[in-house]
């Protein structure tokens, strides 16, 4: 089954010959190989590029062990490029070879080298790795199937967006036929590749508060919450001391591992960020699901991890908007209200507003959506994003409501 992945590919050929390292990053198993390996490469003899002029190196699996050695595979590479004419060297899971940083700056050296790697290993993303190519790598991060994308392997929409919101977008999870099978490879996936990974990486000495606090995140996708809460929270459910700032390190290399990621909150009105809290949503749901063991799939809460997904995919930064709005009771004296927005979405000088909203039956429900968005007071477009299959339709304030489904599948239609 060949699934399209235009969205990247198309970033990928933007890049092409641009005096720079393409770094593809991203979550294990997310299909980062196959988009390099069979996509780009199909792409690139489509264009008339020589078989011989692409090189492909990968360094997993027994037979690979020698491209490990950094002073072999750079001399291979320089011994494959016999002419003047463009070459492409594409090395998979580079961070698994020894002093790779000094390879990759020597590819760099070659003038007619168009170099793209990948890498999954938080080692390959810290600081001092993105301090090494700042200015000569250029980096594309790679996510699990967007519903665009996972959408494309089923004849029937409404069955793929019913497996898409429990399994997720992991490129594998289409190979299994029955939901045992699916659920069993999430589950182990996480346990005998992320987990295992995080606890090795960065030498944590508790996997099993690692994966209590996996867990707690799990249950409180769209609610807000930091270390100090969630250290409350393991004294007085879990009754475990769990201290906040282990649990800040924790969280750290969750994100490093692209396992989750952080939506920060920020004041519309004063236009700055509020340090803490925060929430926090899985890079994939099925993931999510199957930390829980696929038993708390409340669609509501699965639909703004999805939205917020599909925002940052597409370029947009996706930070949790309040709205402070100040009244006086019946005695003059001032109250203060927060109205939360789901998504503050900007990318360059484009601005939107967008609220995730399962289900809006009633007047009541529809004014209580409404209601940061009427309070914020500047001309930017305000969207509420409902459950189903609704085409764009604006109201008499001016907000566009549109249905999720139109709103995965089309990239341009908040525009």
């Amino acid at each position: 089954m060949i699934i399209q992945r235009d969205l990247y590919l198309n970033r990928l050929i933007e890049r092409q010959h641009n005096g720079l390292i393409k770094i593809i990053t991203g979550i294990r198993r997310c299909g980062k190989s196959y988009l390099l390996n069979e996509l780009f490469v199909a792409y690139l003899k489509d264009q008339g590029v020589p078989a011989d002029h692409i090189i492909q190196i990968s360094m997993e699996g027994v037979g690979n062990r020698p491209y490990r050695d950094p002073v072999y595979t750079y001399k291979t590479i320089k011994k494959k490029v016999l002419d003047s004419s463009m070459y492409y060297v594409i090395i998979d899971e580079v961070q698994m070879m020894t002093d790779f940083t000094d390879v990759l700056n020597g590819l760099m050296q070659i003038r007619n080298a168009d170099v793209y790697v990948t890498g999954s290993n938080s080692k390959f993303l810290s600081s001092d790795i993105a301090t090494e190519f700042r200015g000569r790598g250029d980096m594309i991060q790679v996510h699990p199937l967007r519903f665009a994308e996972f959408v494309t392997a089923y004849e029937d929409r409404q069955e793929a967006w019913d497996d898409y919101f429990s399994y997720g977008g992991m490129p594998l999870v289409l190979s299994y036929k029955n939901a045992t099978g699916k659920e069993e490879y999430l589950s182990e996936l996480f346990a005998s590749t992320y987990a295992k990974d995080i606890v090795e990486r960065n030498h944590l000495r508790n996997a099993g508060n690692l994966q209590e606090l996996v867990n707690v995140i799990a249950s409180g996708i769209g609610s807000f919450t930091n270390p100090t809460k969630l250290e409350k929270t393991f004294l007085s459910v879990k009754k475990e001391v769990f201290p906040h700032n282990t649990i800040d390190h924790y969280i750290n290399c969750l994100e490093d591992a692209f396992i989750v990621s952080k939506a920060h909150k920020y004041d519309v009105k004063g236009r700055k960020y509020i340090g803490t809290p925060y929430k926090i949503y899985f890079e994939d749901v099925g993931l999510r699901n199957a930390q829980l063991n696929f038993r708390q799939i409340e669609e509501n809460h699965i639909m703004e991890n999805i939205l917020f997904n599909e925002l940052r995919i597409r370029g947009f930064r996706a930070d949790v908007g309040v709205v402070e709005c100040f009244s006086k009771d019946t005695n003059g004296k001032t109250i203060r209200k927060d109205y939360e927005v789901d998504f503050v979405v900007n990318r360059g000088s484009e601005r939107y507003y967008i609220q995730s909203a399962y289900e809006m039956a009633s007047q009541g429900k529809i004014e209580q959506e409404k209601n940061s968005l009427t309070r914020i007071g500047d001309s930017f477009k305000k969207i509420i994003v409902v459950k189903g299959y609704m085409k764009p339709k604006i109201d008499e304030d001016g907000i566009v409501r549109i249905g999720l489904i139109n709103f995965l599948l089309d990239d341009h239609i908040i525009e």
